[in-house]
């Protein structure tokens, strides 16, 4: 047996798959990898992180529905991590984009909304942000990307 065949069998015993594109979760970091080196590289002349980006505009969408916005809706709605939307919020509070105060129905929680300045900032991003979606998913056909947003959603709602 040659080295190669070896390895091949080992391969074979370990893994579930016969190469590691057949693996959708390596496929779906390696897109993810991709796509989010396109966000922060365009965010860097912004000096702001892909974490603080999702933040202010979750914060801009949830406004513009009438929510009194809490740290906690934050994290529910963009799936980061806690720490990581509280450390970014001190940034964001730091940068004044954002405002903390305390909310007006859970006391134990603060309200958090955007500044003149933050959504000024947030409004410029946006179409920034999008633009890199337009071009990176507009290599599928507009059936797949509704497919693709249809898998995802439900992956979301399914791990959530």
């Amino acid at each position: 047996m040659s080295w190669f065949s070896e390895v091949a069998t080992v391969t074979n015993s370990i893994f579930g798959f016969g190469k590691p594109e057949d693996s959708p979760g390596f496929l779906l970091w390696q897109t993810t990898i991709i796509w989010q080196r396109l966000i922060k590289k365009s965010l860097e002349s912004y000096d702001i992180s892909h974490a603080q980006f999702v933040i202010l505009a979750v914060t801009l969408w949830l406004e513009s529905k009438k929510c009194d916005v809490s740290q906690s809706m934050i994290i529910d709605h963009s799936k980061l991590d806690k720490m990581a939307v509280s450390k970014s919020l001190r940034n964001l509070v730091t940068k004044g984009y954002v405002k903390r105060a305390e909310h007006k129905v859970d006391t134990r929680a603060k309200s958090v909304c955007l500044t003149k300045e933050g959504k000024k900032f947030i409004s410029k991003l946006v179409p920034i942000i999008e633009k890199i979606d337009s071009e990176f998913f507009g290599v599928l056909k507009k059936e797949n990307q509704s497919e693709l947003t249809y898998i995802l959603e439900a992956l979301v709602i399914e791990k959530h």
